[in-house]
């Protein structure tokens, strides 16, 4: 998702989390996935112990990060324009000191610093730690860069900064990198091998978040379904793992068990899924917890065979629906979501009427779709030639998004005259007399404020609906969530 989720506010000095004795300011901004949005809450906290104290005022920051996505090409030329405008007042402010942080600078490495010479630190997803060595390396005049990868790295040991938080949702990081070689996709190159963080340091996390008011937590991850802990955290040693080690293993459905069994007046989701991975276990530990939301976002990327074979997806089609339809078996009032590329490389029109026709058959809630960008140093990128014509793709993808849009319709309206869960999360966008959350599929809920506050529970009569909101009345707090 290229979505910039820290937005620079101008003018009136505002600090994050202050930090009493800190002298320094820090901005940081990200764009991309949640993942990265979680990472700039670790870098946060590494640099609070630095002397830093946050601050969404661009102009007095004395350094300036920028975490990064590389998994489009808009992304990446969302942030060159970003880091212009950094430059820009760091001509205003010479003292001022520019990083770029996360898959953009794990890509292109030295380049920043080497070619084009608009940063002064570049800081690879695994090297967060390493940033305070890095700053006295620009402080010494010399060029400050670490993209090396983890094989271990989790930043477990980390309390995170929360960033811009509404004091209800947070992130927390399960597994870091990513072993799914899709041919289209970066994410192996730029955040490394698949490793799982230990159980304990999770609950301990979520612990923390629970003292401190949060009510909802989403579990996070590259591909959160191949979660894996048995005293290790890759997935390959588990072959040398001894029998011991492989009966005290714990997998997602035992962790996300342990969360919502642990925590029972949480909310938990999770991103993201991946088909080749998700086990009925999970479903059946979804369905067995009330306060685990009834939501996957489970991405798919074609309906097709063929394409899902060129771009080394570990399923075929017919798995794919058959997973949606188990799914549906054992918990019939989930919402799904899915990623969808149009015109990757070879694709023919019957393929895109099977991704058509799969959208029909998965009856999705949500989806997030994009037209094929090819991405250097992938597979596809290397061995295949980006053959579909733009206006192909555009067109298709038009096809793919009027047709969600329609399905999105028709799933929201299910929702009208039934009551639904709602957790508070923020004043609504378009009314200061209404509040707006969310309920367990996902779908944003509008209503009048009363006398309930963020944070609160809340059972909403659904009266209307929108595309894509629904709109309706509190009739009380939710019994089963009420602490």
């Amino acid at each position: 998702m290229e979505k910039e989720i820290n937005e620079s506010i101008q003018g009136q000095s505002m600090i994050l989390d202050e930090r009493k004795g800190n002298t320094k300011k820090m901005f940081i901004e990200s764009y991309g996935c949640q993942m990265n949005f979680s990472d700039s809450e670790i870098v946060a906290s590494i640099l609070a112990n630095e002397g830093y104290n946050t601050t969404q005022n661009l102009e007095e920051a004395d350094l300036v990060l920028v975490n990064t996505c590389s998994i489009r090409d808009k992304a990446e030329q969302t942030v060159r324009k970003r880091l212009e405008q950094y430059n820009a007042v760091k001509k205003i402010n010479p003292s001022m000191k520019v990083g770029v942080l996360g898959c953009m600078a794990e890509r292109l490495k030295e380049k920043f610093l080497d070619e084009e010479k608009i940063v002064d630190m570049v800081v690879g997803p695994d090297a967060y730690k390493d940033i305070p060595n890095l700053l006295k390396e620009v402080e010494d005049g010399r060029d400050a860069i670490n993209v090396i990868l983890s094989k271990e790295e989790t930043y477990g040991d980390i309390a995170p900064v929360r960033l811009n938080s509404n004091g209800v949702n947070a992130f927390v990081s399960i597994t870091r990198g990513c072993d799914n070689m899709c041919t289209f996709c970066v994410v192996p190159f730029t955040r490394g091998r698949e490793r799982s963080r230990e159980p304990q340091s999770i609950l301990e996390e979520i612990q923390d978040l629970w003292n401190k008011g949060f009510k909802e937590v989403t579990l996070l991850g590259q591909n959160v379904d191949s979660y894996l802990w048995y005293g290790g955290g890759l997935k390959k040693d588990f072959v040398k793992a001894t029998e011991m080690q492989k009966a005290t293993a714990v997998d997602f459905a035992q962790l996300l068990d342990m969360c919502a069994t642990q925590f029972p007046k949480m909310r938990f989701r999770f991103s993201t899924s991946n088909p080749q991975d998700m086990h009925i276990e999970v479903i059946e530990t979804m369905a067995k917890h009330h306060n685990i939301c009834k939501y996957i976002h489970l991405p798919v990327q074609s309906g097709s065979t063929r394409i899902l074979e060129a771009m080394n997806r570990q399923h075929t089609r017919e798995e794919y629906m058959s997973l949606v339809d188990r799914i549906y078996e054992i918990i019939p009032e989930i919402s799904l979501s899915q990623d969808m590329i149009s015109g990757f490389p070879t694709e023919t029109e019957e393929d895109h009427q099977d991704t058509l026709s799969l959208m029909e058959h998965a009856k999705y809630d949500f989806g997030f779709m994009f037209a094929y960008s090819e991405r250097p140093g992938t597979l596809a990128a290397r061995k295949m030639e980006d053959d579909v014509p733009e206006e192909v793709k555009k067109r298709r993808l038009n096809e793919i998004i009027a047709l969600q849009q329609k399905l999105g319709w028709e799933r929201t309206r299910r929702f009208v005259g039934q009551e639904v869960e709602v957790l508070i999360e923020k004043e609504s966008k378009r009314s200061d007399a209404h509040w707006s959350g969310r309920n367990s599929q996902n779908t944003v809920v509008v209503f009048p404020k009363e006398n309930y506050k963020p944070g609160d529970f809340v059972m909403v009569k659904v009266t209307d609906c929108t595309s894509a909101t629904l709109i309706g009345e509190a009739v009380g707090y939710s019994e089963k969530m009420q602490s």
